[in-house]
């Protein structure tokens, strides 16, 4: 039988993030209208301007703090939404061991209060990266291996997702915690903010400026992409009718193709064609970018709960243009 949010209460990490925005939008939007949602933020000045626009804005509660740290609040919880965490490729390399810790410390604090509150429903967002870098475009279910090189900085960030993952399971099988894991694929739209530093942004800013987008690498890696609302929808799919000790991949199937192709249809399709694509490769693995991959995730399993995304990648990056150039969060105040 599905949990329903209806005047329940829900802690979100990450409340910030573009994740955390699109969900604690798409909250207030719901037919079961969540009695509060608590909403963690390192900054809560900064969170508050975030949400300034948004109706019902008056429901939200916001908690000044850190997911490294325990949390102490009084009240029940009925869902946990667990989404902060370092994602800034250039800390994965600079700062492997920290990397680490805030993934681990996070997720315990997490199950910890998720155990005594005896939520309904746990979520923690995971990543594709869990299964490291797959070559061939074999569809890559729940159950796939990985072969990720654990001697490799790098898998800081993979490793410790996995970490988080295991913790998850534990705390489901000994401690009965519901807990789930949302594996996403890259997500972005609105709340990208301009001068955001990863691919999908940049793709962007190069249409928007006319400027010619320029590659570091041959662009081969495949994966799939997910729309900010469609992630948000994913998540709700799952705390309401997913099964704890599960994993479910998150992605828009439709969507799967190479960066050089992606480059190619912004420029031609977001660009109208009055930008080119070039090739400039530097030594990607010394900037943290993660290597050459065929991320074809299959997401038949949370699409057997009723799940099913709505945005492709054209449109995706027609909104995201939108907001990046004509909203306070992005560059036009």
């Amino acid at each position: 039988m599905p949990r329903s949010m209806e005047n329940k209460t829900i802690l979100i990490t990450g409340a910030t993030g573009l994740i955390g925005q699109a969900l604690i939008r798409r909250l207030l939007t719901i037919e079961e209208q969540p009695k509060t949602i608590l909403a963690l933020t390192r900054n809560k000045d900064n969170a508050e301007k975030i949400f300034a626009d948004l109706e019902g804005a008056g429901r939200i509660r916001w908690i000044e703090g850190d997911v490294r740290n325990p949390l102490p609040i009084a009240e029940e919880i009925d869902f946990i939404i667990h989404g902060a965490a370092e994602t800034g490729s250039k800390a994965f390399i600079e700062s492997p061991v920290e990397v680490i810790e805030t993934a681990y410390a996070g997720v315990k604090n997490m199950l910890e209060l998720a155990k005594e509150k005896a939520v309904s429903a746990f979520i923690f967002l995971s990543t594709m990266e869990v299964y490291g870098a797959p070559e061939t475009d074999e569809k890559i279910t729940e159950l796939h291996g990985t072969d990720l090189n654990t001697m490799k900085p790098r898998s800081s960030y993979p490793e410790g997702k996995r970490l988080c993952e295991v913790l998850c399971a534990a705390y489901a099988s000994e401690y009965k915690v519901p807990a789930m894991v949302l594996r996403l694929t890259q997500t972005f739209g609105p709340g990208v903010k301009y001068d955001d530093g990863r691919v999908f942004a940049e793709f962007a800013r190069c249409a928007i400026e006319k400027k010619d987008i320029v590659l570091k690498t041959k662009g081969e890696t495949k994966r799939s992409y997910l729309f900010t609302e469609d992630a948000a929808d994913a998540i709700l799919v799952a705390l309401s009718n997913g099964e704890a000790g599960e994993a479910y991949n998150a992605a828009n199937e439709e969507t799967y193709c190479s960066i050089y192709e992606m480059a190619e249809l912004v420029a031609k399709e977001c660009a109208n064609g009055e930008i080119s694509v070039r090739i400039e490769e530097i030594d990607a693995e010394k900037f943290g970018y993660a290597p050459v991959l065929h991320m074809n995730l299959d997401t038949g399993k949370l699409r057997a709960l009723g799940w099913k995304p709505a945005t492709g990648l054209k449109e995706m990056y027609e909104r995201m243009m939108t907001y990046m150039t004509h909203s306070p969060g992005g560059t036009g105040e």
